[in-house]
């Protein structure tokens, strides 16, 4: 089994922690990992883009001129694509870019994402992490005691309302649960910082 060491906030080691294997011990699957931050980054694409086809371009109801005997070409509309102020053929509609995968796949690709972070040693685990007031620099202190300079994100067994808005003003940093844990935070985030009651609940759900 995997093990790391345990930190004070103030960055003093106290002990280890042995970590799931089947957890923070799998073989990392990178195309797996990418399908996961591709189908969260298309879950929040709006898809709002739209443009208007003839139907829906306002006019272009009376006939131009008649059919025959104008030596000009045959035309019913004035809002036909070929014409200038026309509608759009093949434009771009209102739609969805969320796809799903299986809740396996997603499972095991959130426990490549942790796995990477064990081995790359970005993986910082705290006795507990709370603060008696909403301080920003609380948090700037605890990743100067790691000299953490880089972004950083903070995985918390609950919501712990101190940590999370004194870390939101930190450029590069997040607060989350771990029931919000996911693949793109984890990557995009060169430090994980994780409370022990949030490793146990993380084991408890994709163990």
């Amino acid at each position: 089994m995997p093990k790391v060491a345990v930190y004070t906030v103030a960055g003093q080691q106290i002990g280890d922690i042995e970590l799931n294997e089947s957890v923070f011990g799998v073989e990392v699957n990178e195309g797996l990992v990418h399908q996961a931050v591709v189908m969260q980054l298309a879950a929040q694409r709006l898809g709002t883009h739209a443009t208007k086809t003839r139907g829906l371009v306002r006019g272009g109801g009376r006939k131009p001129w008649k059919q025959k005997s104008t030596g000009r070409a045959r035309s019913g509309s004035t809002r036909s694509p070929l014409w200038v102020g026309g509608g759009t053929v093949f434009g771009p509609s209102p739609r969805s870019y969320a796809f799903r995968m299986p809740r396996k796949q997603r499972r095991l690709a959130i426990k490549c994402a942790l796995t990477d972070k064990v081995n790359n040693g970005d993986f910082i685990v705290l006795e507990s992490l709370d603060f008696a007031a909403p301080k920003t620099k609380e948090v700037v202190k605890m990743m100067s005691d790691f000299n953490v300079a880089e972004k950083a994100l903070i995985v918390t067994a609950d919501v712990v309302e101190n940590v999370e808005k004194s870390s939101r003003n930190i450029p590069g940093v997040k607060a989350i649960s771990s029931c919000g844990l996911n693949v793109y935070d984890i990557l995009n985030h060169n430090k994980l910082f994780i409370t022990k009651d949030a490793i146990t609940r993380i084991e408890e759900v994709l163990a």
